[in-house]
């Protein structure tokens, strides 16, 4: 793989961990949830013209749940 390919594929990657980040806090936000919740989550990553479907699960606490 090419230097081009590491580098998009990084950055594709860190966009995706920053705004899914921004989009669950600014969720908690709205909701107004108090701390110790847990919120079961699924990140679904499809890419067109590889027919790859990706899915990942799992749990993220606020506070000291």
């Amino acid at each position: 793989m090419s230097g081009d390919y590491n580098m998009s594929m990084r950055k594709f990657l860190k966009q995706v961990g920053v705004t899914s980040q921004q989009a669950i806090e600014e969720g908690l936000r709205k909701a107004g949830t108090p701390a110790g919740g847990a919120y079961e989550v699924k990140m679904v990553l499809t890419v067109d013209g590889l027919e790859v479907e990706h899915v990942v699960t799992g749990t993220i606490k606020d506070g000291d749940a």
